[in-house]
């Protein structure tokens, strides 16, 4: 590496997507500051990195200099499952607002966000709600701003297999809705040529288009098991998210009731990446056959 080569920080270096981050922007040539909590965590992924930022995000005291000598700052920092007790407000839009802060302080020039896809149509969910609301206060700030937008990633509906290894697939109304989920590592592609070329939003799809339907049978044929699929009505699923927030479940609920608003409208994108949802579900089959 040599001083006129460019650096990025890499927020949430340690989740799924920002070890593709991590990967995609070493690859192309970037020194690479990961922002991490547990540090430790990096060094078992065997990823090289040229340095390790420790902080945790929803105490600004802790970044002071995060950002210094950065020159851009890409942040997939959400919360994915709740385990320590913070909130959507806490993570997904405070947190993210103080690294915005000390980017501001730092002069770096550009903050490249990972939101999500039609969030103006899931604004009753506070995960969706937290995310526009930093998305919304990224733009208007004082920095360039990427804001990309994926459908969804395979890892989350790496589920679709386990239910089937189960038995059945349960699918939330006809199953006929659509979505274009991407793989980790093709939307960190995506994240670097966005950064590069100075887009201000981008919407982000993976390579193929599926219905919940079809996403059900892709996971029966990667495990070579009978199709067996059943549909629950929208209704009684969001009876049984209320009951899970009314019995205090808020850690399953929140992200239920995403996934469940999620799969009842069309989250369709333009194309990208090369990486097939088929192949990803044999993999994941392959490790819990």
């Amino acid at each position: 590496m040599t001083a006129s080569q460019p650096t990025v920080l890499i927020a949430d270096a340690t989740g799924y997507l920002g070890r593709h981050l991590i990967q995609a922007y070493g690859d192309a040539g970037y020194r690479v500051r990961a922002l991490a909590r547990s540090p430790e965590k990096l060094s078992q992924a065997g990823l090289f990195i040229d340095d390790v930022f420790a902080a945790e995000a929803t105490k600004p005291e802790t970044l002071k200099g995060c950002c210094d000598g950065v020159d851009f700052v890409v942040s997939a920092l959400g919360i994915t499952t709740q385990k320590d007790g913070l909130t959507y407000d806490e993570v997904d839009y405070q947190a993210n607002r103080n690294i915005l802060d000390e980017a501001i302080r730092a002069g770096v020039g550009r903050f490249a966000y990972i939101h999500v896809l039609h969030a103006d149509h899931m604004q009753d969910i506070a995960m969706v709600r937290a995310k526009s609301k930093f998305a919304a206060e990224l733009e208007a700030a004082p920095i360039a701003s990427t804001i990309l937008c994926p459908s969804g990633f395979y890892s989350d509906l790496v589920e679709f297999v386990e239910m089937a290894k189960r038995g059945r697939v349960y699918l939330v109304g006809d199953g006929k809705s659509r979505m274009a989920p991407i793989h980790g590592a093709d939307m960190a592609a995506v994240c670097v040529e966005a950064t590069r070329q100075g887009h201000s939003r981008l919407n982000v799809g993976g390579p193929d288009t599926y219905t919940q339907n079809e996403i059900a049978d892709l996971a029966f044929r990667a495990l070579n098991r009978p199709r067996h699929i059943s549909h629950v009505s929208p209704k009684l699923a969001s009876s049984v998210v209320n009951l899970m927030r009314v019995m205090g479940m808020r850690s399953v609920a929140e992200p239920a009731s995403f996934f469940l608003r999620a799969s009842q409208i069309n989250m369709t994108a333009p194309a990208y990446g090369t990486v097939s949802l088929d192949d990803q579900f044999r993999e994941h089959a392959s490790i819990i056959n």
